[in-house]
Formats: structure tokens, C-alpha cells, sequence
């Protein structure tokens, strides 16, 4: 299975989707808040980051530039409580993935996790020849 990346402060969250990811057999790692998570992403490199916008110190936003300028085809799934058409329509622009509200359930994370995935595995090879 795939190599997730949970970033939220929110020990509530990260554990919800532990206990909603792990169990389908994924890898999980955990990031607390944007720094730790851009040195996560860097040491692990994981399939999908699935992203809290709403963090202390350095926001999801910022995370989400960094992720992208560190590889563009980074895969990211937002998860906020941010409910502004604005915000899902800046952060899909930005190059986010997918993006879902919370609270979220059990369905709609496996679903979206499992559609991103999807993309990675059926997307054609971009190598040179």
C-alpha cells in the first residue's frame, strides 16, 4: 500500500486518520506542524500528504507552496474546517490534489485517498526516453 503523511496539530485528527488509513494497510507518518512535515516529506518521500490548512506557525498554505516547489507532483490532500468556496478554490489552484472538509468520514478519506492514489499509479511515466 502507500506511504501517508498526516499533517495536523490536531492529535485528534492525526489519530482519526490513523485509525481510518492503517488498518487498509498504508504506511503512516505524522507531522505536527509545517516544518516537521516538510522534513518528513523530505527523509520519507510519501505517495500522499494529507494536509491541515489551520496550524500554528507556518499555515498550510505555506506548506502546501513548499511541498510543491520541493516536487511538483506531489500528491496532497487538503483536510480543513475552513468551509469558504474561496479557500477550496485557492488551494486546488495551488495544486492540491483534492480537498475535504472536516469533519470528514470514514468513507469520504478512503474514497478521496484511494481516488489520488489511483491517479498516482494509472499516471503515464514523465522519465525522459
Amino acid at each position: 500500500m502507500a506511504k501517508i503523511l498526516i499533517v495536523d496539530d490536531s492529535n485528534l485528527s492525526r489519530r482519526s486518520l490513523h485509525r481510518i488509513l492503517g488498518p487498509e494497510g498504508h504506511q503512516i507518518i505524522e507531522a505536527v506542524d509545517g516544518l516537521s512535515a516538510l522534513e518528513e516529506y523530505f527523509l520519507d518521500k510519501p505517495d500522499l500528504v494529507l494536509l491541515d490548512l489551520m496550524m500554528g506557525g507556518m499555515d498550510g498554505f505555506a506548506v502546501l507552496d513548499k511541498l510543491l516547489e520541493m516536487n511538483p507532483q506531489v500528491r496532497i490532500l487538503v483536510l480543513t474546517a475552513d468551509i469558504q468556496t474561496s479557500t477550496r478554490e485557492i488551494v486546488i489552484a495551488s495544486g492540491a490534489s483534492a480537498y475535504l472538509n472536516k469533519p470528514f468520514t470514514r468513507d469520504k478519506i478512503l474514497l478521496a485517498v484511494n481516488q489520488i492514489l489511483q491517479e498516482v499509479v494509472h499516471e503515464p511515466d514523465r522519465t525522459p526516453e
